[in-house]
This record gives C-alpha cells, sequence and structure tokens, in this order.
C-alpha cells in the first residue's frame, strides 16, 4: 500500500511539473505571436481601410446610403472594390450602416463566399461597433487561440462630421508551423504526461471497469433495460438539446391491465414493449423509462427535419398496435399514445420541453388514445394568416413592436363603459398582427413568459392614466407556471395601488388539475384586489365545478351562444340559465359578440351586466374619448 502511495506520489509530482512548464511555455509563445503578426496584420488592416475610405469620398460626398440605394452599378462598383483586397487571409470586407433601429445592415461587400446582399441585417456585436460608430474611432475586436488569430477591425466612414457607414475588415492566419517550433520545448513535457497517464490508467484499469458495472447497473432499469431517471438527471445536465427531439410515451390504460392480469403480467408487457421500441429507434437515440408505464425518447436530428420523431413515434405506434402479445393462455392487444416536442431548443429548459412533450401526450389521451400529437399537429389548428416566425417574434418584443388594442365593456343600464378587455398585437410594417398568427409558436417559451410581462406593464401603464379596469388573458397553465406565476406576482407588487383595476380572465377549455395548486396561486393573486372571470362559459368550458374550486368574480358568457341569441331559443334558455345561476351566487356577467340591436335587446331582457361586440365598440389601439363613455 505504502509502495503504491509512492508511485501515486511520483506520477502526480511528473504531472505537476510537466503541466507548470508547459504553461510557462505557452505564455512564452502567446507572446511571441502577439508581438510578430499582430501589429503586420493590423497595419495592413489600417492601409486597406484608408483606401476604401479614399474611394467612397470621391464617389460619394454625402449620403452613402441613399446614394447606393439608388445606384445599383455604384453598389456593385464597390463591393468589385472591396473583393479585389480580399484574399485567403484578409477573408471578409464589407461596408456597413447603421439603421433607425440600431441594426448594422450591408451597403457592400467583397467576401466571396457567404456574400451579404445590400440592406441584409448583420449580427454584430453591437457595444463594439456602436462605440466605433458613435466615437467616430476605429476599434480592434480581436480573439487568439493555439489554431489562429482572429481579428475584426472596425473602421468609421465619416463625411462632413457625420459617422455615414463602418468599415469591417475580418482577418486570420494560420501559423502552424510558427506555432510548432515556438512549443517544441513542450515536446518533452508532453511524453511525461503521457507516461504517467498511462502509467495511472494501468492501475486504476481494474477499478475502472469495476465502477462501470455498478455505475450501468445504477442508471439502467432492472425490468426494461432501459436507462431510469438516475441517467436523466445527468443526461439533463450535459445534453445538448437543440440536436435531439424529445417524446413522452405512455400505455394506453395500463392500470386496468395490471388489475385485471395481475403485476407479473403488467411487467411483461412493460419488458416487451421496451425490447420492441429498441428495435424501432436508432443507436444514437436515448431511451429512458421516465416512470410506471411512461417512457422518455430523444430523437437524435441530424439536420432540420422536424417530423423525424413524428415519424418514428407513429412507427413505434403502429408496431405496438398491429402486434398480439401472447402471455401463457393470455391474448392481449395493447395501444400506446405519444407527445412530441418537435423543437426543444425553443424552451427555457429541457425540463420546459419535456413538460410540453407531456402536454402533447396529454392532449393525445384527450382526444382518444392510441394517437401521436405534435406540435406541428397543434399549430395546424392554427388559422392561416401572416404567421410569423419565432426569431421575428422575438424581434418585435426586442424593437418594442408588441402593443395592445383595447375594446370596451358596456353596463347594460347605464350604457356607459365599465372596463376594456386588453387585445395583444404585433404591429410591424404598419400591418397589425392577431394573436393566433404569433402565439402558439411561442406557448410553452422563454419568449411566451417575456410578451407576458409586457402586456401587463403595458396594461397597468393604461390603469394608471385612465384610472379604469382593465382585463387580460391567460391560460389555466400560465397560472400553474411558476415562471409566469411569479411575473404575475412583481407586477402586482410594483403596482399594488391600481391592482385592483385589473382583471385576469383564464382561457382554457381542458378541466383543470392540480386544483389545490391552482386555487392557492389564484388566491394569492386575488389577496392583490385582482378580479379573475371565467371566458366563454357556455360551452367549452361548462363544468360547473369551476364554481366550487376557483373564486370567480366575472362570468363571459361564450360568444357562440350569444350571437345566435336572436333566432335560437335553446341559445336564449341556456343564457337565461347561466345568469339565474350567476345572480344566486353574486357573480357577474359579461355578454361577448353582440354584433346587433336585436341582441343587445335580447341581453338586456335576461338583465346580463354588462356587454362587449362589435355593435358597441371595435377593438383600438386607445381607450374611448371620454364623452364617448
Amino acid at each position: 500500500m505504502k509502495h503504491l502511495l509512492k508511485v501515486y506520489s511520483f506520477i502526480f509530482l511528473s504531472i505537476i511539473v510537466a503541466i507548470f512548464y508547459i504553461y510557462i511555455s505557452l505564455q512564452n509563445t502567446q507572446k511571441d505571436l502577439s508581438n510578430n503578426i499582430n501589429q503586420l496584420f493590423i497595419m495592413q488592416a489600417k492601409e486597406f481601410a484608408l483606401n476604401i475610405k479614399k474611394t467612397i469620398k470621391q464617389h460619394i460626398p454625402k449620403d452613402v446610403y441613399e446614394t447606393l440605394k439608388k445606384d445599383k452599378i455604384l453598389q456593385n462598383q464597390l463591393s468589385d472594390e472591396l473583393s479585389v483586397l480580399t484574399t485567403h487571409t484578409y477573408k471578409y470586407i464589407y461596408l456597413l450602416y447603421r439603421d433607425a433601429y440600431g441594426n448594422y445592415r450591408f451597403l457592400a461587400d467583397g467576401s466571396k463566399e457567404d456574400k451579404g446582399e445590400f440592406d441584409e441585417r448583420l449580427n454584430v456585436d453591437k457595444k463594439i461597433w456602436d462605440k466605433a460608430y458613435d466615437s467616430q474611432q476605429s476599434t480592434l475586436l480581436s480573439q487568439n487561440n493555439l489554431d489562429g488569430l482572429w481579428i475584426s477591425y472596425i473602421a468609421p466612414v465619416v463625411l462632413d462630421g457625420k459617422t455615414e457607414a463602418i468599415i469591417g475588415i475580418d482577418f486570420s492566419s494560420k501559423v502552424p508551423q510558427h506555432i510548432k517550433q515556438t512549443m517544441q520545448p513542450l515536446g518533452n513535457g508532453f511524453i511525461y504526461i503521457f507516461v504517467a497517464i498511462f502509467i495511472m490508467l494501468l492501475i486504476l484499469l481494474y477499478q475502472t471497469f469495476l465502477n462501470f458495472r455498478t455505475k450501468k447497473d445504477a442508471i439502467t432499469d432492472p425490468l426494461t433495460q432501459a436507462f431510469n431517471r438516475n441517467y436523466l438527471r445527468e443526461l439533463l445536465s450535459n445534453i445538448n438539446i437543440a440536436k435531439y427531439q424529445i417524446i413522452m410515451l405512455d400505455i394506453d390504460h395500463f392500470k386496468q391491465i395490471n388489475d385485471t392480469y395481475g403485476h407479473k403480467i403488467g411487467d411483461n408487457i412493460l419488458r416487451d414493449i421496451s425490447s420492441m421500441i429498441k428495435e424501432l429507434i436508432r443507436g444514437e437515440d436515448i431511451f429512458v423509462r421516465f416512470g410506471g408505464e411512461e417512457f422518455l425518447l430523444f430523437i437524435h436530428k441530424k439536420n432540420s427535419d422536424i417530423t423525424l420523431a413524428t415519424t418514428i413515434a407513429q412507427r413505434i405506434r403502429k408496431k405496438v398496435q398491429e402486434t398480439t402479445f401472447h402471455y401463457e393462455e393470455l391474448s392481449i392487444n395493447i395501444t400506446v399514445s405519444m407527445g412530441v416536442a418537435c423543437m426543444p431548443e425553443h424552451f427555457k429548459s429541457i425540463s420546459d420541453a419535456i413538460k410540453h412533450a407531456d402536454e402533447m401526450l396529454y392532449v393525445a389521451k384527450k382526444e382518444g388514445r392510441n394517437k401521436v400529437i405534435s406540435t406541428a399537429y397543434i399549430q395546424r389548428e392554427v388559422p392561416k394568416g401572416k404567421t410569423l416566425h419565432i426569431n421575428e417574434i422575438q424581434e418585435a418584443i426586442e424593437q418594442q413592436q408588441v402593443i395592445c388594442y383595447y375594446q370596451a365593456i358596456f353596463n347594460t343600464q347605464t350604457k356607459k363603459v365599465e372596463k376594456y378587455e386588453a387585445l395583444v398585437r404585433i404591429k410591424k410594417d404598419d400591418n397589425i398582427i392577431l394573436p393566433n398568427d404569433f402565439l402558439p409558436k411561442i406557448m410553452h417559451t422563454n419568449i411566451y413568459n417575456q410578451l407576458t410581462k409586457i402586456i401587463l406593464q403595458t396594461v397597468f401603464t393604461k390603469i394608471k392614466q385612465h384610472q379604469v379596469a382593465i382585463s387580460v388573458n391567460l391560460n389555466f397553465s400560465d397560472i400553474l407556471n411558476n415562471d409566469i406565476f411569479q411575473i404575475i406576482i412583481e407586477k402586482l407588487e410594483q403596482n399594488k395601488a391600481f391592482a385592483s383595476w385589473l382583471i385576469i380572465e383564464l382561457l382554457e377549455y381542458e378541466l383543470l388539475e392540480a386544483t389545490e395548486a391552482f386555487s392557492e396561486k389564484i388566491n394569492q393573486i386575488k389577496s392583490y384586489g385582482v378580479k379573475v372571470a371565467i371566458d366563454d362559459f357556455g360551452t367549452g368550458y361548462a363544468n360547473y365545478n369551476v364554481f366550487q374550486t376557483i373564486p370567480i368574480d366575472i362570468i363571459k358568457i361564450d360568444g357562440s351562444l350569444i350571437k345566435n341569441i336572436d333566432h335560437s331559443q335553446t341559445s336564449r334558455k341556456i343564457v337565461h340559465s347561466i345568469v339565474v345561476l350567476t345572480k344566486e351566487l353574486g357573480i357577474q356577467t359579461v355578454a361577448e359578440f353582440v354584433h346587433s340591436k336585436e341582441v343587445m335587446e335580447i341581453t338586456e331582457h335576461l338583465e346580463i351586466d354588462t356587454l362587449q361586440g362589435f355593435y358597441l365598440a371595435k377593438p383600438q389601439e386607445d381607450l374611448l374619448d371620454a364623452d364617448k363613455r
């Protein structure tokens, strides 16, 4: 044991000496590279920039952007002149301008590959580029590593005292021979390290083998031989989720199978289905038993195909459905349901992406089981229009293009405005984009959380200005989402004096689960004076148990009932029954979709408290004038 300790001590001492030797040599090498190469390339880049400025001043006396925009020939001429300067070392030479939003866009590009088009946006480090642009002084952005030296030389073009454009020159130099010569003294150090590691590996080989077997047992489910939750915890901290899609799988009616045939048969089914799944997935895919009869699959994607996981899931579903499982004298037919998160990289965390796959699984069960439901399936339900890409939505948030329209809600008796409903919009290029064209793409992502924060702040600003009640729309799942709930509480804390003017309309149309947790959170929100409304009551959300589980202040009667109330006796009777019930419970009612005088008169006769609809007022960007209220 003492001898082994001496060997270990010698090995570790050798490694320390070798590492110290490498460190000193590396420092000297880096200094040599900086002194011998940096200044040479920078001086050449300065000369290039000076020549480019002279060319611009000769052809463009002022307003570089407008001149090049109107003169396509001059655009091409300038790009060609920049291209002449482009070499293997000076790979990218381009001319940019800064637009009204602070974004940098191409005026000309001399690059021979990955060439930027005129007015195309270029993502740059705005802090560095803005410094050069505003100070009218050249600056450098450099990255240094063992493989090469990468430098961006940034030079403003100033005409009549104003920065009209900015020159970017990206250059690099691979100096493998120089690095090899400079680092030659490190060779012996590497030999010491390799010898020490080799000796250590020989000594620890047997122990490593034992540890491997122990580790494998610790991360493998003994029944199905799939990975277990211990492995999943390690996976979530190391996986690059952008390379995977997620499937959540559940065996339909498995509890009933266990209760009917016994746990031994249930275990056999879990084993057989697990073996079937392993045969249908690939070696690079990851298969985890999530718990009970639920399994989690991480499907590795090699390209941008978002349908890959859905295709594999359908293959598994079909195979299970077509297989009859035989156990002794029993023949059992089984189905599975699956939810797919097609783009987990768009979620704030991997845990949120898994939750989304679980939500898709819930939809599959709700729609009759033996189904595969993915994000793409849900999005096909969205009406066609000018739908925005998720990056466009993020850009709209950054450029403050998110606004609210407000639709007035009138008191039935006084015909005066009692409150407003806030309706989110994106205003882009003079177009007003409606929620159905952007909300489905960002549900359950961090962008959705940002949007919620903006809407609440916008509404509170409007409340402060006009001291009028305004409602905002949220899903039941938003309240249960800890991130969004914290945003709500934060905004209520910041606006305590105006919280009693806020109304939260709950929109979701599914039976509410986790009722205790939801009630606790909604009561915390109501403690600030906030009122709670249930939207579209009477059709989609007709579960009367909601009156026992949620402290409701307002019921908005579904528009499909109200709009037909003038010619449908059934609609009129349903609405009448809702009004009678809510009056008994002391809950205020709102009639949506009031689209005609006849409908308005019937709602008055039914003694609905407040009215909302295009006949009375359409949504608009600001509140109604005081004399119209």
